[in-house]
């Protein structure tokens, strides 16, 4: 048997994962399934339950170990399962000495202690310093992620992630290039910047440099870098220096994907966010004043308490309002402890209903986005299995085999679901 890492929600994860599956390795764990959750939704969570009882079903004798930000928030649930054999938090799962104390146990598979004993998680929120991962490249993909940031010094009410991930903290700029060149060195064409809360990157950090600061300094830094790109922003948050560099730097990729959530401004206040619907029209009108290739995706929930149909078609309006070609379509789902879920809740099937209706808006936006791309020149990196995503995200498969990691130029001919088919 070998060592599996099975990775849940955002890019962030799939970061940590890579640099678990590298101090397991190196600790001389083997025989092992580490599952890496998402509590973003309950549907998330309940996945990750699924995943660990499946495992443990398919192999009795190999153990299961229990991490991320569901196991941070809910300790204690994941111990108390009996196909679980270790729970790991989020802080802890980031050092080596813990993977390496997990092999000199040599306990794994010895009789199943207490769920107190099990338990290896620790108060998030004492975190002050965000860990360098020293990675080399990413096994399953083609582009190379960067985690500058971590946790959320907001309290959205819906949101139980900062309780998962703890208050925000930053890698210093220096070592975000080091961690860069590397992955660049090692062959990486494009790199993605990943945080919690991205835009608020710096603020905890001497002189407070932020996104845009960052950004130009690791474009300055890695001439051989070719692609850079960023995970979802804050529209508001957004600094002039990055703004400059968007309408400047053609390694930046045209494309940005916005935390949006919904496009009422009673529910955006309810939630407590910190734009109005006007601010996010506003900035991709502006955005794309200044590079007028840019494409927009965007987080939006279905379904907020108090929602009335109303407050829901100004959400749905938003779609094309702000012309968004990628929209992922979050349920609401009410997460214990959140003052959300306090508030009046809508029934199920009209949060669903609601749900199908964006997803439905968000499938025609996206397919007039596939259509205006098609017969023009694209630029293209490749990944396995012959698809590849062009410079604004679109997704394109390949009639032919292609090599993965390479950056082709390719026309698509026809659109086919969520891609373009190129020959």
């Amino acid at each position: 048997m070998a060592l599996d890492v099975i990775t849940f929600g955002c890019r962030l994860n799939i970061v940590e994962s890579e640099a678990i599956r590298n101090e397991a390795q190196a600790a001389g764990l083997r025989d092992l399934a580490i599952v890496n959750t998402c509590a973003v939704t309950n549907e998330a969570t309940r996945q990750a339950r699924q995943a660990i009882r499946r495992l443990k079903r398919e192999q009795p004798d190999r153990p299961v170990v229990v991490t991320g930000c569901a196991a941070q928030i809910d300790a204690a649930g994941f111990a108390a399962m009996p196909e679980t054999a270790r729970v790991i938090g989020n802080a802890e799962k980031m050092r080596a000495e813990t993977w390496a104390a997990l092999a000199r146990s040599n306990s794994l598979a010895a009789d199943a202690p207490s769920p107190e004993e099990k338990t290896t998680v620790a108060d998030i929120m004492a975190e002050t310093r965000l860990t360098t991962l020293a990675l080399r490249g990413f096994a399953a993909h083609t582009r190379g992620f960067v985690q500058v940031q971590n946790g959320c010094d907001h309290r959205c009410t819906f949101c139980v992630i900062p309780y998962g991930r703890g208050n925000s903290r930053s890698l210093p700029v220096e070592a975000v290039i080091a961690q860069a060149r590397s992955l660049v060195e090692n062959g990486a064409r494009e790199l993605v910047l990943t945080g919690v809360d991205l835009t608020s990157y710096g603020r905890d950090l001497p002189d407070a440099p932020g996104l845009g600061t960052l950004v130009g300094a690791l474009l300055r830094a890695l001439p051989d870098l070719q692609r850079l790109r960023l995970s979802s922003i804050d529209a508001v948050e957004v600094d002039d220096a990055l703004r400059e560099l968007i309408a400047t730097e053609s390694r930046l990729m045209p494309h940005l994907h916005l935390s949006l959530q919904h496009g009422d401004d009673l529910i955006l206040k309810r939630m407590k966010r910190r734009h109005g619907r006007d601010d996010a029209i506003r900035f991709c009108a502006e955005m794309r004043g200044l590079r007028p290739d840019i494409v927009f995706g965007a987080d939006l929930i279905a379904g907020f308490p108090t929602e009335d149909e109303a407050m829901f078609a100004r959400s749905l309006s938003l779609i094309g309002e702000c012309g968004l070609a990628y929209v992922h379509v979050f349920p609401y789902s009410a997460r214990p402890g959140t003052p959300a879920a306090r508030m009046p809740q809508l029934p199920g099937e009209i949060v669903s209903e609601r749900a199908a209706r964006l997803r439905a808006a968000a499938a025609t936006a996206h397919a007039g986005h596939l259509q205006a791309r098609i017969g023009r020149p694209l630029k293209v990196l490749t990944e396995r299995g012959n698809t590849g995503r062009a410079e604004d995200f679109t997704l394109l498969r390949f009639e032919r085999d292609v090599a993965a990691g390479e950056i082709i130029t390719a026309e698509g001919f026809r659109a086919e679901r969520n891609a373009l088919l190129a020959a």
